[in-house]
């Protein structure tokens, strides 16, 4: 865009585990930084690195050129851009709004068009690549607006990117985000199972790892994550709990377009079960877990009694014996739901099935 000045003060909303270091990367490319998170202490080595603290988002955009915000759901980032001390409710003419969260391409399109009412710029820019590619400041971004339009900002993006796709019009990043999630749902089950089926057979795990990964059954999901399931290794890349929101927005986008799609389907059902008994601050190759013994589901910090046991329809062929509280894996994990249960009683696609 001709006559944009040039962006020297940026502002992050939300500094977890993508957010912090992308916060670093924008202080090391020299960028004067902002920061704002839920507490502030989640902030405290950027506040020492040298970032700047704001009580609010709508605080942190004071004064800022461009506003990145990284967190944690579609609700997250409605109420960061609309709700209370949000960001449209106090945004200069000309503020630039980046969202790099995972959410719904719907909620990206009026968040744009919003922002375009009041003289300033928002688009959708999820990201992929996990932590490390956050730490290394190599991610890949998916960007609902074209690079012309979004050429102000590119300095900001490229700080911490090391690829950007621009796939033209509001909401088209998100989509193209949900598209990655898809594929990595089937890819995450292709893995966990070849892992579980191997040990039950007695292979050689990381030797099957070798060779599989060698062929057509290859993946990122096999070669980077195969061998932390082998190790029993759940430490978190990508959160359980988020990419089971990541497969529900899929889902729930899909069955807006009328487009079914099972595999997903069956995906979500599993990660949100394994969300349900504990498992949502593991990382995703904790999936595993759920094909192995009961009490290696104990050992990962995991409760099957808090499996969910009442499961629609549309679910019915992926829980099969959902009344015994299975989770579709092919074991039975039998409680006592009365005396024991969370109370997590949903499938967790984010319908209302009443």
């Amino acid at each position: 865009m001709k006559g944009s000045k040039k962006i020297k003060r940026v502002a992050v909303v939300g500094t977890g585990i993508m957010g912090a270091p992308i916060a670093r990367h924008l202080m090391d490319a020299g960028f004067d930084v902002t920061v704002t998170t839920r507490t502030r202490d989640a902030a405290r080595d950027l506040v020492s690195a040298g970032a700047h603290w704001a009580d609010t988002p709508a605080l942190a955009a004071a004064g800022a050129d461009c506003v990145l915000t990284m967190v944690g759901t579609p609700e997250d980032v409605e109420d960061v851009y609309l709700g209370t001390d949000g960001l449209l409710g106090s945004a200069a003419p000309g503020l630039w709004m980046v969202d790099l969260t995972s959410s719904m391409p719907d909620l990206a399109e009026e968040l744009s068009n919003a922002a375009e009412s009041m003289d300033c710029h928002a688009f959708d820019c999820p990201v992929t690549g996990g932590q490390a590619g956050a730490e290394a400041g190599t991610l890949t971004l998916m960007a609902g607006t074209t690079a012309e339009k979004a050429a102000p900002v590119l300095p900001v993006l490229n700080a911490f990117a090391e690829r950007i796709v621009f796939f033209g019009k509001p909401g088209s990043g998100q989509a193209a985000k949900l598209c990655n999630q898809l594929s990595l749902a089937g890819a995450m089950l292709g893995m966990a199972e070849a892992v579980a089926f191997a040990r039950a057979y007695g292979l050689d795990e990381q030797a099957m790892l070798e060779l599989v990964g060698s062929g057509m059954g290859d993946s990122r999901a096999l070669r980077d994550l195969g061998p932390k399931a082998v190790a029993s290794d759940w430490k978190p890349g990508f959160k359980v709990t988020h990419f089971a929101k990541d497969l529900n927005d899929a889902l729930m986008t899909a069955d807006d377009l009328g487009l079914a799609l099972p595999g997903a389907t069956t995906a979500h059902t599993l990660y949100a079960t394994l969300d349900a008994i504990g498992g949502g601050q593991l990382g995703t190759q904790a999936l595993e877990v759920l094909y192995e013994p009961e009490s290696d589901a104990i050992a990962a910090g995991l409760d099957w009694s808090c499996a969910p046991v009442d499961v629609p329809d549309d679910h019915a062929d992926d829980f099969d014996r959902a009344e015994q509280g299975a989770c579709g894996c092919g074991h039975d994990h039998h409680h006592d739901h009365d005396d024991h249960c969370c109370g997590h009683h949903d499938c967790g696609c984010g319908h209302d099935h009443h």
